[in-house]
């Protein structure tokens, strides 16, 4: 295809490239941001074929970058910082400053300016946002010690990139882009650069926080979902926009602030439900403009450095993380989960690279090395993890032929009790119901942290997986009466049930369920019941209509549930 400067040719192009290698992508066990990336190398100017405008794909990256960092800014939680704050604040600026010194010790190596060192170095040090969350659902870790100390830690990295985001293009106007920086003009600049973020911040704490809130409320009155959906995007890109023209900050920083005022709106869920197809479209966009930027070249012309980058990014600061969770005292299994989390990065090593480069303190060699360092950092991310998966099925194993019987877990006289297995955020709920109201109860699950936590509840509670057999004998189903699977895994549940069925027929089986497949599923696999949250929100809501006047007692109307 011919080259083309038309927009129409540029989004279709992007989305089309993008969605054919980020589903080969998926197939092969990868992050879609792999195919991403690579959709824009094919785009880019650097290999044959179509080739996007390069003057447009920046704009739809800019656009990409505002929704991303509303996006951040509407996840935040100060509540979820404060409870890890202990480690993540600390663990996550000291990662950030070995990942940095690294990343400046080998540009120094390649000669390079101190200024385009410390940059590259800190493009190497944030992990992304995407490929961590994905890895911790995936693995039902977010719930745990292990995800809440790993979200924290990602928390303090995204405010770092943030403030480097602001302070970066006064160091480079300073700087001349030469790297060389002068000392009173230098702390002149940067505190004019905090006193208009300063005042920014303010502005948004003081109107920002009363208007915006105000303004969704009245847009929700009107019942219109697209003028809510309208209004969602017209304050994240005209605060982005705003911020920048009013009081000369980054729009990355105005969509940041637009989101996280938001965040407190009673709103802040429809928002966020709202805004994702148009967030995920432009982030795509986002990645591919990216990709368009990067020279495949480099890993044939310079494979030395491209290897030494991704060795800072996979081992260097991993190793950085693992001493650092140690040093406060957590086990290797919460070390080796959040460094294994942190062995890549992503999109805020993209935006810093590319501020870098625009700004002409990052090097061309230099972008396309963060860009070399991140493709093969993020594919190599889930031969990380299952590494880990299996040296933690490993661990587990041994401590459990090394520890010591429990005898007093389950009493051997236990009988008439319920089986719950899973204590995530709805098996905890039910389990504490079940135990208040005198319910005797076996709980089994695999993460430790959540064993703990039960017990300290005075709830008796077996670490393993219920699927392996010796686990579940250990629960005593043949005396109990009752089995609740709490999990949201349908089919590792369905094949769990029938062993347990095989065990105890008469047992009766309840799990959980969240589309009408998985109720068959279940079903078809012994259980006796399963329950799907919308079906039953729906009973309860038509219970409490049917139980109010003028309803109530009017034979004409059909029961409330069948």
């Amino acid at each position: 295809m011919a080259h083309s400067t038309s927009l129409i040719a540029m989004l279709v192009g992007g989305f089309v490239l993008a969605f054919i290698f980020g589903l080969l992508a998926q197939r092969l066990r990868l992050s879609p941001l792999v195919g991403y990336l690579i959709a824009g190398v094919i785009a880019g100017p650097f290999t044959p074929g179509f080739v996007g405008d390069p003057e447009l794909a920046p704009q739809l990256a800019e656009i990409g970058v505002i929704l991303l960092m509303f996006g951040v800014g509407l996840h935040f939680s100060l509540r979820d910082l404060m409870a890890v704050k202990n480690i993540a604040i600390p663990g996550a600026v000291a990662q950030i400053s070995v990942a940095t010194l690294l990343g400046w010790g080998l540009a120094a190596l390649m000669g390079w300016p101190t200024l385009h060192g410390i940059i590259f170095g800190f493009s190497l040090a944030t992990a992304s946002t995407v490929v961590l969350l994905r890895a911790m659902e995936a693995r039902r870790l977010l719930d745990t010690r292990r995800g809440k100390i790993a979200v924290g830690w990602l928390i303090v990295e995204d405010l770092a990139c943030v403030l480097a985001l602001v302070l970066i293009p006064s160091l480079a106007e300073l700087s001349g882009g030469e790297g060389d920086s002068g000392g009173g003009n230098l702390w002149v600049a940067l505190l004019w650069t905090l006193g208009k973020v300063a005042a920014f911040v303010a502005f948004m704490l003081i109107v920002g926080r009363r208007v915006i809130p105000w303004i969704l409320e009245r847009v929700a009155g009107t019942g219109s979902r697209e003028l809510f959906t309208l209004g969602v995007l017209a304050i994240a890109l005209g605060i982005a926009f705003g911020s920048a023209a009013l009081f000369g900050v980054s729009f990355a920083l105005g969509a940041f602030f637009a989101g996280m005022l938001l965040n407190e709106s009673e709103f802040s869920h429809q928002a966020a439900q709202d805004s994702l197809p148009m967030r995920d479209a432009f982030a795509v966009l986002f990645f591919v403009s990216v990709g368009m930027l990067f020279d495949p070249t480099i890993l044939v012309e310079h494979p030395l450095q491209v290897l030494a980058t991704t060795l800072i990014i996979v081992f260097g600061k991993s190793i950085a993380a693992f001493v650092i969770v140690r040093a406060f005292g957590h086990p290797n299994s919460t070390a080796l989960t959040i460094s294994t989390s942190l062995a890549q990065i992503g999109e805020f090593a993209f935006i810093i690279a590319g501020l870098g480069l625009s700004l002409e303190i990052l090097p061309r060699e230099g972008h396309d090395l963060v860009l070399a360092g991140a493709l093969i950092s993020i594919m190599l991310n889930p031969l990380l993890f299952v590494a880990l998966d299996r040296w933690q099925a490993r661990s587990d194993e041994r401590d459990r032929r090394n520890a010591p019987p429990e005898p007093d877990v389950v009493p051997m006289d236990i009988g008439g009790h319920a089986i719950l297995v899973g204590y995530g955020r709805v098996g905890s709920q039910l389990a504490r119901l079940l135990h208040q109201r005198g319910v005797p109860l076996v709980v089994i699950e695999d993460d430790a942290d959540r064993v703990e936590e039960a017990r300290a509840a005075g709830i008796l509670a077996i670490r393993g997986n219920a699927a392996d057999r010796r686990v579940m004998l250990e629960a005593a189903p043949e005396r109990a009466r009752m089995a609740v699977f709490a999990i949201p895994q349908a089919l590792e549940a369905g094949e769990t049930i029938a062993r347990l069925k095989e065990l105890n027929p008469a047992i009766t089986v309840l799990a959980r369920a969240h589309s009408d497949g998985q109720v068959r599923h279940l079903l078809e696999h012994g259980a006796d019941g399963a329950v799907m949250a919308e079906r039953e929100l729906a009973h309860s809501l038509a219970e409490m209509v049917m139980a109010t006047p003028p309803y109530r007692g009017d034979s004409h109307l059909p029961p409330a549930v069948a």
